[in-house]
């Protein structure tokens, strides 16, 4: 069997079955925006945030859209009840960009009302929101109110703050027109759309000792309804060019 039809045999040997494989993400060429020190570990795969402070986001060097983010998330102090979590979509500014288009999901501790108007507070509770204008505004991401829209809360997390020196698994789902959140497995958040596509990112608002870890990415699910594209068909493609162009030689 000459070259050409052992690499279209693999390929097709492999079927649809082939599920894309998570890898270990590298974070030390991830950025970081807003009043956060992040420090990455050793291994690469996990990154610590020290400081107590207004809105911190530390972002991806890929756009997010179309893959998988997982990893776990673990608040190792018992000093303050605040705000953990994640981005999807940002884009490299927009903490203090005037004009922005991407989703904040945060997870907070306790009911705490800082300033916020009527009708809003700072509640505990896992929720997802979508960021028109930036960070900068500190009531804005501490109430959900005017440059942060909520729109949805955790299934069983909605209104359950986390819990001090626990760790919790995460997976991040995110595709043009859905986003879908796990927690230690549980899907919380399922939400249909249009979502801009852009960076992955861990988020803090006065929040200190955060730490990611185990971080790893791969291709998404296809959200709902959506028609999954196997791996393996890059590979029979590849195979059947192979051979086109080997018939056009010979001929």
């Amino acid at each position: 069997m000459n070259k050409q039809f052992k690499l279209l045999a693999v390929a097709c040997s492999l079927g649809f079955s082939s599920v894309a494989l998570a890898v270990p993400t590298d974070l030390t060429p991830w950025s970081n925006e807003g009043n956060g020190s992040w420090s990455v570990a050793a291994d690469t795969h996990s990154v610590f945030q020290s400081i107590n402070g207004d809105p911190t986001v530390f972002y991806s060097d890929f756009n997010g859209q179309g893959r998988q983010l997982s990893g776990s998330i673990t608040v190792e102090t018992t000093g303050d009840d605040d705000f953990i979590g994640f981005v999807l979509g940002f884009q490299p500014g927009d903490i203090a960009a005037a004009a922005t288009d991407f989703i904040l999901i945060d997870w907070k501790q306790n009911d705490q009302n800082i300033g916020c108007s009527a009708g809003h507070t700072g509640n505990q509770g896992l929720a997802i929101s979508r960021v028109t204008g930036g960070l900068s505004v500190f009531n804005d991401a501490w109430c959900h109110e005017g440059s942060v829209s909520e729109l949805a809360r955790g299934t069983t997390l909605g209104n359950v703050g986390w819990n001090d020196n626990q760790t919790y698994a995460f997976d991040l789902i995110f595709n043009a027109s859905n986003i879908q959140v796990k927690v230690d497995g549980a899907l919380e958040l399922n939400i249909n759309g249009s979502f801009a596509d852009g960076r992955f990112g861990f988020y803090n608002l006065s929040q200190s000792s955060v730490r990611y870890s185990a971080i790893e990415d791969t291709v998404a699910p296809p959200p709902p309804g959506g028609v999954p594209v196997p791996a393996p068909l890059a590979l029979i493609g590849l195979g059947l060019a192979l051979l086109a162009r080997k018939n056009r030689k010979a001929a």
